[in-house]
């Protein structure tokens, strides 16, 4: 593990860097709500980040510095790097290593992270898109969320929010319906009309089949 880093403080600085890479505004409520965390405890540990040089907040928003955000890449590379070994060498099933890698992560140390590099054959994203940083050929311009897409036409899944990634069961229904990166899908149509939430959402079409997924889903899905 690199020195003077704590777990609890990574997963913050990683919640960070995730929520900064979808282009969400930072609050200390924001916090809260992804990391299932008291609104206390949210304030006492962004109040340490402020205190260590990591993070700023410029009114309600929380941003994080250059010095935290190399701090935060460093957690959220180890992860997604875990991530790979976890689903390319060891055959870990695709919707769990997200949950299996958030233990690793904090335990890989420089020397280990280089082997894990060498074994997987240098990745540029995890398992579910998100890109590693620090990869060389990343690049995600041109990807917006599919809850911006137009019926009737197809699409090619570039990445799953990390919100989704925490859901076990989610990533096993979007893998069993074939929406995974790389994957091109077909919107049959759009329903955001309807009376009962369940019903309304974007009927895909993929190479397993026609379903139907919800809005907070589509909401998560990247797509170019």
């Amino acid at each position: 593990m690199s020195s003077g880093f704590h777990p609890s403080v990574e997963q913050y600085l990683e919640t960070l860097y995730d929520l900064s890479e979808d282009g969400e505004t930072i609050i200390q409520a924001r916090l809260a709500e992804r990391l299932k965390h008291s609104a206390p405890t949210v304030s006492a540990v962004v109040k340490k980040l402020i205190g260590d040089g990591d993070v700023i907040k410029i009114g309600r928003n929380i941003q994080l510095t250059e010095k935290g955000l190399k701090r935060a890449q460093s957690v959220v590379r180890k992860h997604r790097l875990a991530e790979r070994l976890l689903t390319d060498v060891l055959g870990i099933e695709w919707h769990l290593v997200h949950e299996e890698a958030g233990l690793l992560e904090h335990v890989i140390s420089d020397r280990v992270e280089q082997k894990i590099l060498e074994i997987t054959g240098n990745p540029t994203t995890c398992p579910h898109g998100n890109p590693i940083p620090g990869s060389q050929s990343v690049n995600t311009t041109g990807e917006f969320r599919l809850l911006s897409c137009e019926a009737r036409k197809t699409y090619k899944i570039s990445r799953i929010g990390e919100v989704l990634e925490s859901d076990t069961e989610i990533l096993a229904l979007l893998y069993s319906f074939g929406i995974t990166p790389g994957k091109n899908i077909l919107i049959k149509s759009i329903n955001f009309e309807a009376t009962h939430l369940q019903d309304s959402g974007l009927t895909i079409q993929t190479s397993k089949g026609i379903n139907t997924i919800g809005v907070k889903i589509a909401e998560q899905l990247w797509v170019t």
